[in-house]
């Protein structure tokens, strides 16, 4: 009988874990950005408790922010996995990924209650479980609503004790569990509340990839496809083919770009039935 997960939980697994392997190595990002990203979980999972002593302490909190189908989630999980391996010597991870829509509720002050629930009774025991703590939270802006903007929602008045919640219990975490990472997520960074990203540790932004990214995520996926299909291996090694098709996809989010490959599977029936007869032409013809 499945165990039942804490209110708001989605998922709790202990890392690091093969089955947990791929997400960062496959996600192709502006060079740099994976190192940055890894750097900073490691500096507040390794060193929490010390840099805790410091005026300026770590609050264990990034936001990755960027429009729709730019990898954010993605590289959320991956990273996780990657800082668990990182830190395996000294101990395992507890990842657990959260449901930012559990919280949120139409009665007044229960929203409030929702948060500092989590807050400060699952979050503790969550970090209480193994040495280090990631928590993913997607969609983080439903949670941390910029109060300034309140007035669009039917209680503005909640939706203030709502943030404020959040920031409250930001505060107590970094102090009480100084190894737990919050990693965030947005694609609206306007929405959020302006004390929420002053507490972040790291604001990345994921931009648009720009064509040597487009280019090198078609070469990756074309080189999956050729793990699966042999015949496929000439295109995922044609560099000039992945250039002239991300020129023409320039504007495209990551994930689009992705799909590119599955439409072009689909243009022509003798494809579909052995992907093997991919051709140069059909990637072009699947851009539209």
């Amino acid at each position: 009988m499945p165990v039942a997960l804490p209110p708001g939980v989605l998922s709790l697994h202990a890392l690091p874990a093969d089955h947990h392997d791929g997400p960062w190595d496959h996600i192709v990002t502006a060079p740099g950005t994976k190192q940055r990203l890894l750097n900073q979980a490691l500096l507040t999972l390794r060193h929490g408790q010390r840099l805790a002593a410091l005026a300026g302490l770590p609050h264990g909190l990034i936001i990755l922010a960027g429009p729709p189908g730019t990898g954010k989630t993605t590289l959320a999980r991956g990273l996780a996995q990657a800082a668990a391996r990182a830190l395996a010597p000294i101990g395992a991870t507890t990842y657990a990924e959260i449901d930012p829509h559990a919280f949120p509720s139409e009665l007044l002050g229960e929203s409030q209650r929702n948060i500092t629930r989590f807050l400060t009774d699952t979050v503790p025991e969550l970090a209480s479980r193994r040495p280090h703590l990631i928590v993913l939270i997607d969609e983080v802006e439903s949670l941390a609503v910029s109060r300034s903007a309140a007035s669009f929602g039917s209680n503005p008045v909640d939706v203030h004790r709502a943030t404020d919640a959040v920031l409250l219990g930001i505060d107590r975490l970094a102090q009480a569990c100084p190894r737990l990472l919050f990693v965030t997520t947005t694609n609206f960074p306007s929405a959020l509340d302006d004390a929420f990203r002053s507490r972040a540790d790291l604001v990345l932004t994921l931009d648009l990839p720009g064509e040597e990214t487009i280019a090198a995520i078609l070469g990756h996926a074309l080189t999956e496809l050729a793990g699966l299909w042999p015949g496929v291996r000439d295109l995922s090694g044609d560099v000039t083919l992945h250039r002239k098709l991300a020129a023409a996809c320039a504007g495209w989010d990551g994930r689009r770009v992705r799909k590119l490959v599955l439409s072009a599977l689909a243009q022509r029936r003798e494809v579909t039935d052995d992907p093997n007869r991919l051709t140069a032409d059909d990637l072009l013809a699947a851009i539209g």
